[in-house]
């Protein structure tokens, strides 16, 4: 029989570990060593139970101060800690309060099903231009969107009847699960599979939804995008997504945004990025040239003697502030001598003549 180890030790803590690092240090190892997550994996049996023990000590204060003091004496036959053994008939406690419903079920502290739900949330995506992303815009999308059945008024019963309790949950849509486990036996809340956690059954189905209570048709929907929104943030359209259960308010639709790429520019937060080409004249002896930004041209004097990949900055002409429109980024424009990859024969002697003079033959 393999020695036990330490308990600290195999969660992977200090003996001055606080109670959420105890926590938090079990709930990562259990996750790599649970049996039904890795079934294939004969050890993970035995890993799971021995993290499980270690947690079960010192997850509780009394049995952990035994533990520090007598160590696995405290627990054996006859030691301090009573008749020796663990008691995990509670584990379902610990793994609810850990891992909801990874253990299967949730815990007996969740609320029952068969009232008021609010609906899901829809989601789908709009594509806009890099001006409309930085000016705003408004765009209308065209999505199927369900509503509440008009025949059966959206409890999915035949007109003329009613849905039925269900026998097996009694209308709570929750029921108590008992499942052997490593440690014994294990009692558990989970939804009733019966009535799938409504609460109802429904005997004889709307014509109309086939018992679904709702019915689908296509809705035009306008979303108002905001000045400064970045590829793949979200717009939330409230009330605009499924409808909800037992009276509930409608879910909400969340609208991904795809923003295309700008010839003209790059982006980085609220600061945009350019490139403008100037001619060697303009460099050498200074003048005015026009820059592109996203509010149009503007007039920029280049000193004399401007070398190239100088960067200017543009203040106030990048993009606004998601959250505060008012305020707004720069620009900054790289300026590169443009060099010319014909010359007349006039134009070529001009630089000869300029290469002469410069002593730069």
């Amino acid at each position: 029989m393999a020695e036990k180890r330490d308990y600290y030790e195999v969660l992977g803590v200090g003996k001055n570990a606080t109670e959420a690092e105890i926590k938090s240090a079990y709930r990562k190892l259990v996750k790599t060593c649970h049996p039904d997550a890795h079934p294939d994996d004969p050890e993970a049996a035995e890993k799971f139970k021995e993290a499980s023990e270690a947690y079960a000590v010192l997850s509780d204060k009394e049995k952990r101060q035994q533990y520090d003091q007598f160590g696995f004496a405290a627990f054996e036959q006859g030691g301090p800690g009573g008749a020796g053994g663990f008691d995990f008939t509670n584990m379902n406690d610990i793994f609810g309060d850990l891992f909801g419903d990874f253990f299967g079920g949730g815990s007996r502290s969740r609320s029952a099903r068969s009232g008021p739900m609010k609906g899901a949330n829809l989601k789908t995506s709009v594509r806009i231009t890099f001006e409309e992303a930085v000016s705003g815009c408004v765009k209308e999308i065209t999505l199927n969107q369900k509503e509440t059945c008009d025949e059966c008024g959206g409890s999915g019963a035949k007109k003329g009847t009613e849905p039925e309790t269900c026998t097996r949950c009694g209308g709570s849509g929750r029921v108590m699960m008992r499942q052997q486990s490593l440690f014994g036996m294990i009692q558990s809340e989970s939804e009733c599979p019966e009535c799938r956690g409504t609460g109802k059954i429904i005997r004889a189905k709307c014509s109309k939804c086939r018992g679904t209570g709702f019915t689908s048709r296509r809705a035009r929907i306008e979303v108002s995008i905001p000045a400064g929104i970045d590829n793949g943030m979200s717009v939330r359209v409230r009330d605009k997504g499924e409808p909800g259960t037992m009276g509930g308010p409608r879910g909400d639709l969340l609208v991904e945004v795809q923003v295309a790429p700008s010839q003209d520019f790059d982006r980085s937060d609220t600061d945009l990025y350019s490139v403008v080409r100037v001619p060697f004249t303009k460099m050498a002896l200074g003048g005015k040239i026009l820059i592109k930004t996203v509010d149009g041209d503007v007039e920029y004097e280049v000193k004399a003697g401007t070398q190239t990949n100088t960067r200017i900055r543009l203040r106030g002409k990048g993009v606004p502030f998601l959250r505060q429109p008012d305020r707004r980024g720069d620009q900054y424009v790289t300026l590169i001598v443009d060099v010319p990859t014909r010359l007349s024969h006039r134009e070529k002697k001009a630089l000869e003549e300029f290469a002469k003079a410069s002593g730069r033959e």
